[in-house]
């Protein structure tokens, strides 16, 4: 059979794709080779926020009495909270699989390989198409560290799935990942050392803002070596030992385990993608336009896979687009306003420029800054705790950039990223009506405090 749209992958990119082609009026087939909804369903996004979620709830038990609220002393399941997890991301996968259904989506598992941009092959069944998407997402890095090969070391796959709490763990990378499961389990408790070969934590972030988060969790214990490297590492499903080395001189980290989780990498092997002939960069990474389209006419690139952005709501996104694109819509795709959140407790969160790409572009621009505290919802619900709201603003009173320190973060920052797409100024945003009292607020206040 002849489908006018072809997707390899079913994660966000391509899931969204599928569905959205399908409601288009255009025949889809989708493949995918594991589960429905990718990395990000399955063992990424949603399982990682589903066990930080128990862990917030065990810390607000732990602090109830900052509330007035009087609690015996809360205990956890590590393997129901496990299970817990398996049970929201069976239930999400199915809803996908019924949405894609509904739609009239037809779903192929299986590995899928590129013949020619007309043409893919799953098993012993080839399949032609008009219009072909790539979406494969990306996969863990796994950095060239001496003695790698022979340590049971684990990613956040494994991290995810653990039933036995260890006692200390060494995670291997900063980041996002690195930092979300540093407040996880540090809030279960292990005893976490985090090592970043940055000099500070969330590269990309705001740096005022992460290493006031870094300075949070080091409070409660976590230790971070940061413009630290590993040099080797060791050891068996007992023990491991890291070696470490910076201006300090070098030194050996022994835990329990160690997590790698120093980053990703899109997944460009394996499917074909040299029998199209698309065009790269001077990184690899597949150049695309505005509208997702390749170098190769009815090809297209969204997700992870074109390793701009490696975020899922990035992909999404850029599904649409390009699904409008093929279905002759006007629509191009923008990146000036991405958020991006890391959920930690509190969480941060940013839009837009930092501080830091600013000064390298030498743009003018002013930062406000406001304790979250200048919100009343906030003082009410967080009882001892700081939280800071930065804005950045052009020289024409447009805001440029947004962050958050503090919840919820994850739900406001895409308030600043309406702001940022529609092009507002500080005075144009203040004029909106906010509900009060909501932290949502602290932008207005922030929005008073730059004009």
């Amino acid at each position: 059979m002849n489908y006018q749209v072809a997707i390899i992958g079913g994660g966000p990119a391509g899931y969204t794709a599928a569905e959205a082609a399908a409601r288009a009026g255009l025949s889809v087939v989708l493949f995918e080779k594991r589960a429905l909804g990718g990395v990000c369903l399955n063992e990424g996004c949603i399982p990682t926020k589903t066990l930080l979620y128990s862990a917030k709830v065990l810390d607000t038990a732990r602090h109830a009495q900052k509330y007035a609220v009087s609690a015996a002393t809360p205990t956890f399941d590590l393997p129901k909270i496990v299970a817990r997890k398996q049970k929201v991301v069976r239930k999400l996968v199915l809803g996908i699989k019924a949405r894609l259904s509904a739609a009239g989506v037809a779903m192929v598992t299986g590995e899928a390989f590129v013949v020619d941009r007309n043409h893919v092959q799953c098993a012993d069944a080839v399949y032609a198409c008009d219009h072909l998407l790539l979406c494969t997402g990306s996969e863990t890095f796994i950095p060239p560290i001496p003695g790698v090969d022979t340590v049971p070391y684990w990613t956040h796959r494994d991290a995810l799935d653990c039933k036995e709490l260890p006692a200390s763990l060494v995670i291997v990378g900063g980041g996002v990942i690195g930092m979300e499961f540093a407040s996880f389990f540090s809030s279960l408790g292990t005893q976490v050392t985090v090592v970043e070969m940055m000099d500070e934590i969330l590269g990309g972030m705001d740096r005022e803002l992460s290493a006031l988060l870094r300075a949070d969790y080091a409070k409660r214990g976590v230790r971070f070596l940061t413009a630290t490297k590993v040099v080797s590492v060791e050891g068996d499903e007992q023990a491991v030992s890291v070696r470490v080395e910076n201006a300090g001189g070098t030194s050996v980290i022994e835990a329990r385990k160690v997590l790698l989780s120093v980053g990703r990498r899109p997944v460009t092997q394996g499917f074909g993608l040299e029998n199209l002939g698309v065009e790269t960069d001077e990184r690899g990474r597949i150049r695309v336009d505005s509208h997702l389209q390749t170098s190769v006419p009815g090809v297209y690139a969204c997700g992870d896979l074109t390793g701009f952005s490696l975020l899922a709501h990035t992909a999404v996104r850029e599904a649409e687009v390009a699904v409008h694109h093929i279905a002759g819509l006007d629509d191009e795709m923008s990146y000036r306003a991405i958020p991006a959140v890391v959920y930690t407790n509190p969480e941060i969160a940013g839009v837009g420029e930092t501080e830091e790409s600013l000064q390298r572009q030498g743009t003018p621009y002013r930062a406000v800054k406001l304790p979250m505290a200048y919100s009343g919802r906030f003082v009410a619900e967080n009882e001892g705790v700081n939280g800071v709201c930065k804005l950045l603003v052009g020289a024409d009173g447009r805001v440029l950039g947004a962050h958050l320190l503090g919840n919820p973060a994850s739900e406001l920052i895409a308030l600043a990223g309406m702001a940022l797409s529609q092009g507002l100024t500080v005075g144009q945003w203040a004029r909106t009506v906010f509900p009060h009292p909501t932290v949502g607020e602290i932008f207005k206040e922030a929005c008073a405090e730059a004009q």
